[in-house]
């Protein structure tokens, strides 16, 4: 009985069970439908949601590969500005030993190079060479200008050694010697410093390469030799100062015998007028006593005219006598060329000569293209002390400030005529050059320069049409 009761219980269970199995299976089956119909029906969606997440996750890939690479980039970088950094100084460094093989230097890059030296003549530049050469020979003979501290020995044997190493010495004297004769052969005024240098980097590189054997140059040798091209190079330029000395003197004596012929000449002119005027007086004073009233009066009158000239000619010969007897007295001109030098240039000097005229006709003969305009023609009882006021006043403005006798100022004329008021008093000054030629040749140029312009314009407009014409000769 039990057991048929828990038999129906099992079928009825059973059987409730499958019924809810059933029903959730019809449920899951609208459930099923229900998607597919969404699914069906937002398709499009979902593909790109899909293709969204797939683009995000290969996005987000190739971000992380592209991480990976700008930071073995910035590694790169990294190792190049450093390899970069040390070849730049490497390239610096061997620029400048470069430079120290050149013959020629910029001045600008090493400055003016002022001698260590300041003796005053060439000859005493050539006894203190002299007694450098001494020195040097000196501290060779006393075994102090190349030492060795290590006592070697060759096979054995130390005797060897010393022959070894005096030979080593030897040819390290020889080396450093024959370095430095040939640069101090050819030290000029624009490469002693650099010069210097390339003894210095000499001096280093021997040493250097005798460090194996421990022989050196020594530091008081090498002194020496920088002596030894100091003084070289202040003879060169105290014998080029002598020998521009030496030809200012001899411009100096050629402009004072001209001086002093325009003197001796206008005073014979001067003397030989005078002669003839009185002659010619002494002949009318003689007619007049002659004459009749009326022939008097004319006579009277040609006496008068003779005397004003003789008078003239008296203080012609006076004022060439003064002026020769004075040694300082002439004139001091300022002078331009525009078309030579160009605007606010004038050359400020002095002469002597009677005619102060032929000194400037003179400058601007051959050595120009242009003459030159005179702006002021100062006469001076001592004109070289207003020559020098004038040129010390304006030394900074000096176009060339290692030549002082060329006295050419980059300047206005109205700065120099306050100075010569100042020194000299109220001087007429010329303020506006004729610069004639000048001004005349570049109005031709332009005249040449327009009718070139012309001719090329014509034959740019002719060539079309000849060409034309010539196409059409051909065609028929």
């Amino acid at each position: 009985m039990i057991t048929a009761i828990i038999i129906i219980s099992s079928f009825i269970a059973i059987g409730i069970l499958i019924k809810i199995v059933l029903d959730k299976s019809k449920k899951n089956k609208e459930l099923k439908n229900i998607i597919d119909e969404y699914t069906e029906k937002y398709k499009g969606i979902i593909d790109v949601d899909k293709e969204i997440a797939e683009k995000i996750n290969t996005f987000n890939i190739e971000k992380e590969e592209s991480e990976k690479r700008i930071a073995e980039l910035k590694r790169e970088f990294t190792d190049l500005k450093e390899k970069y950094l040390s070849a730049e100084k490497l390239y610096q460094e061997l620029k400048k030993d470069n430079e120290l093989l050149k013959d020629t230097l910029e001045i600008a890059e090493y400055g003016f190079y002022e001698p260590h030296f300041d003796l005053d003549t060439s000859e005493d530049y050539k006894d203190s060479i002299k007694e450098n050469k001494e020195k040097q020979k000196d501290l060779i003979y006393l075994g102090k200008a190349v030492v060795c501290k290590t006592n070697w020995t060759v096979g054995n044997s130390q005797k060897q050694g010393e022959v070894m190493t005096k030979r080593a010495i030897k040819l390290t004297l020889r080396a450093f010697n024959g370095e430095c004769d040939t640069l101090i052969a050819k030290v000029k005024w624009n490469n002693v410093e650099q010069y210097e240098k390339r003894i210095r980097k000499v001096f280093e590189a021997i040493n250097k390469l005798n460090v194996s054997q421990d022989i050196h140059i020594q530091a008081s040798f090498l002194s020496l030799k920088i002596d030894e091209l100091m003084l070289t190079y202040g003879y060169a330029l105290k014998k080029q100062e002598e020998k521009d000395e030496q030809k200012r003197i001899r411009e100096q004596i050629r402009e004072e015998e001209k001086a002093r012929r325009d003197f001796e000449k206008a005073q014979k002119e001067a003397i030989k007028e005078e002669k003839m005027l009185q002659q010619a007086m002494e002949k009318a004073r003689n007619e007049i006593l002659k004459s009749s009233e009326e022939d008097k009066l004319k006579y009277e009158e040609q006496l008068k005219e003779l005397l004003i000239k003789l008078q003239e000619a008296e203080d012609k010969n006076k004022r060439a006598l003064s002026m020769a007897q004075q040694t300082k007295s002439g004139h001091v001109y300022v002078i331009s060329n525009i078309g030579s030098f160009g605007e606010n240039v004038y050359k400020i000097g002095m002469t002597r000569r009677l005619e102060p005229m032929d000194r400037v006709n003179e400058l601007g003969d051959a050595s120009v293209p242009f003459k030159f305009d005179v702006h002021a023609m100062i006469y001076s009882e001592n004109a070289p002390e207003l020559e020098n006021k004038l040129h010390k006043v304006f030394n900074n403005k000096r176009l060339n400030h290692v030549n002082l006798r060329r006295e050419y100022f980059n300047i206005s004329l109205d700065e120099i005529e306050k100075v010569v008021r100042e020194n000299y008093g109220k001087i007429e000054f010329i303020k506006d050059a004729e610069a004639k030629e000048y001004r005349e040749s570049l109005v031709i140029k332009e005249q040449i320069t327009a009718k070139l312009n012309r001719k090329e314009n014509k034959e740019s407009h002719e060539t079309p049409i000849k060409q034309e014409i010539d196409a059409l000769f051909e065609s028929i």
